[in-house]
């Protein structure tokens, strides 16, 4: 087994076992050759610098303990932050009304739009489209409903 899969595998076991840390979630573990391992977590109620903090203590104890890494390695625990692919439902309905970038199985160019809403199945985007309605022009909002399941990478975009 992996590093990564066998952290993976301790920090599902601490969010399950320990109540302060129930509504978190791994999105992503990654591990350099130089020995750097960024963990991302998220939660539902927000990835606080304390939770990040006990996360990385009790990381860095079983790291140490196990000589996985070696004496020397970096560790970084955080929450994914703007920037990083979308993985799970909760983190669409968490970014409800922001940008967002939507490649989607089949299309060359992206979908972009804010986020209205988004259930277990599907992300719903809005737009704001200006359509010619009898020699007038129309602001229209136009909603795109994109399932999951034909999402390749969904990005949040800073909105300026």
């Amino acid at each position: 087994m992996e590093i990564t899969d066998r952290i993976e595998k301790l920090l599902d076991e601490k969010y399950t076992s320990d109540e302060a840390f129930s509504d978190c979630f791994t999105v992503d573990i990654e591990l350099s050759p130089a020995k750097k391992l960024c963990v991302f977590i998220d939660s539902d109620s927000g990835f606080t610098f304390e939770k990040c903090q006990k996360i990385s203590r009790f990381l860095e104890h079983i790291l140490d303990e196990n000589g996985w890494l070696g004496e020397k390695y970096v560790l970084e625990v955080s929450s994914p932050g703007i920037g990083r692919p979308l993985k799970f439902p909760c983190q669409y309905a968490s970014n409800t009304g922001r940008l967002l970038s939507v490649h989607v199985v089949d299309q060359e160019q992206p979908l972009t739009g804010k986020i209205l809403s988004a259930d277990d199945k599907q992300v719903i985007l809005v737009n704001t489209v200006v359509e010619k309605v009898e020699k007038k022009k129309k602001e229209v909002l136009v909603e795109t409903a994109v399932p999951y399941d034909k999402i390749v990478k969904a990005i949040v975009k800073l909105d300026f």
